[in-house]
């Protein structure tokens, strides 16, 4: 199909080229005014018990706590794990990430933190839900020490580094909205063009049987 050949397609069906173009600009309302969206995030790590050689727990941290808090994280992100959080009222997206401490000198995931995040309408929802996930990830740390009989002096314990605190979601309407011009733009024409050669279609297999009784829609009359 040459341009010449869509252009005169598009002047034939500019009707449904209208009717996309003015659905294209009914969605870019929800671009310029988005719902409010807020994000909260807080950071929990694992520290060993307080002892004579080790007055500071953060002096101490070592893979093997990485690991116990990597295991928790893939306990409250499986299907049981999910369904507990749901019990505890986290319904909705949220994340927990692991991190590393930020140097290039630390190997990745040495220090055990944990950074939580969730997404809500509101900046209290977002935090309450953050704050949940916390109370849960805190709650398997100590149910598995639980199991093994760890004294209380010799636990490892998980202290709360960065609070929940929510921001809201800044996005950029400018990309947004030029990038649903684009895709309403772009399904608007090839709506247009698969119209006419719907019609074009139609219209050659009626000329070619003209001797065939039809029905008001175009199929013919059979029996």
């Amino acid at each position: 199909m040459s341009p010449r050949d869509v252009a005169e397609a598009l002047l034939r069906r500019w009707y449904v080229l209208l009717l996309g173009l003015l659905l294209t600009a009914a969605g870019t309302y929800q671009v310029l005014r988005p719902a409010p969206q807020y994000v909260s995030s807080a950071v929990v790590v694992l520290k060993p018990p307080v002892t004579g050689n080790q007055p500071n727990q953060l002096t101490n941290l070592q893979p093997p706590l990485a690991t116990l808090s990597y295991g928790v994280v893939q306990q409250l992100e499986s299907p049981a794990g999910r369904e507990e959080l749901n019990a505890a009222g986290v319904r909705g997206a949220y994340q927990l990430i692991p991190r590393n401490s930020g140097t290039s000198a630390t190997p990745r995931y040495l220090i055990p933190s944990v950074q939580v995040q969730a997404r809500r309408a509101g900046a209290v929802e977002a935090d309450t839900a953050v704050q949940r996930v916390v109370d849960v990830y805190t709650r398997h740390v100590a149910d598995l020490q639980d199991a093994q009989g760890i004294a209380p002096g010799l636990r490892i314990s998980a202290s709360v580094l960065v609070a929940p605190s929510a921001t809201p979601v800044q996005g950029s309407r400018t990309r947004a909205l030029a990038g649903t011009a684009l895709l309403g733009g772009t399904a608007a024409i090839l709506g247009a063009l698969w119209c006419d050669r719907y019609a074009l279609r139609r219209r050659e297999r009626n000329e070619s049987s003209p001797g065939l009784l039809r029905h008001a829609d175009g199929t013919p009359v059979t029996g």
